[in-house]
């Protein structure tokens, strides 16, 4: 049974995981829009939880950011209160995704996340 989170407090609970991350990191991150989304677009890998869409810091080059759209990374509300057990997992898993796709904008590989708790 999923965990009841209104999409206002699920918001939060992203916003609250972006300000645990240091401000050095922070700064660093250029050009990406972070999203809450209800569910993944049809067809995606089934269990979702995040995705990050763009190209990542490590492989831009000097001709990036002439008409680049910002990056993406999204955060799914459904499978994330269909995974968690409990309101604590959900905020932690909530917390990990959003640091796990962030990862990613800095270009660090899932099997590198995995490694760092990070997935």
């Amino acid at each position: 049974m999923p965990i009841a989170m209104s999409r206002e407090e699920f918001e939060d609970a992203a916003a609250d995981a972006m300000d645990t991350i240091p401000q050095e990191l922070l700064d660093r991150m250029d050009n990406v829009a972070i999203t809450v989304e209800d569910e993944p677009q049809p067809g995606s890998v089934p269990g979702l939880l995040g995705l990050y869409v763009g190209v990542p810091l490590t492989a831009r080059d000097s001709g990036y950011g002439l008409g680049n759209l910002p990056d993406r990374i999204y955060i799914y509300r459904g499978p994330l209160t269909r995974y968690c057990h409990t309101r604590d997992q959900l905020l932690h898993q909530i917390r990990v995704t959003v640091l796990h796709e962030i990862g990613h904008h800095f270009g660090i590989s899932d099997e590198r996340l995995h490694e760092l708790g990070w997935g």
